[in-house]
């Protein structure tokens, strides 16, 4: 594997966004109905502002589960969640320029594991360890994010 090679040769850009007022229960939709496992969290100009991990999420509705009592109670402490409430802020962001040495480095040195790819201030892809792996081992293009 070419530790050079650019990010845009193996980024996924077939994304699912949401926006910062989206409801607890519509990720979590979101996250069920579908594979992948990292979500970022866009402004009115689609401008990056966080990013949510499905082991994250899990871990919140599971801890919230606990600490609230019957359904009724459950439901509004749900619908009282947004996305803002629960991202990761600011998250590192890299260039379709950048190498996928640089992500692979990004990758080992935190904890996180995925990070979104932005051009001229826009989002245009996420790298994720998934992806990375996918591209070191069969050199193919990964689709959707995982």
């Amino acid at each position: 594997m070419n530790t050079q090679t650019p990010l845009r040769d193996l980024m996924t850009t077939d994304l699912t966004v949401i926006k910062l007022d989206t409801p607890f229960n519509k990720i979590k939709s979101i996250f069920d109905t579908n594979s992948f496992h990292h979500l970022p969290v866009v402004d009115n100009m689609a401008m990056v502002q966080g990013i949510i991990s499905k082991h994250d999420f899990t871990n919140l509705a599971y801890r919230l589960s606990n600490e609230t009592a019957g359904k009724t109670y459950s439901e509004k402490t749900y619908n009282n969640i947004f996305a803002k409430d629960i991202m990761t802020k600011n998250p590192v962001f890299l260039n379709p320029e950048d190498s996928i040495g640089l992500a692979a480095d990004l990758f080992l040195e935190n904890v996180y594991h995925a990070i979104p790819i932005m051009e001229d201030g826009v989002l245009v892809g996420i790298i994720t360890t998934h992806g990375l792996l996918a591209f070191a081992f069969y050199k193919a293009p990964v689709g959707h994010e995982e």
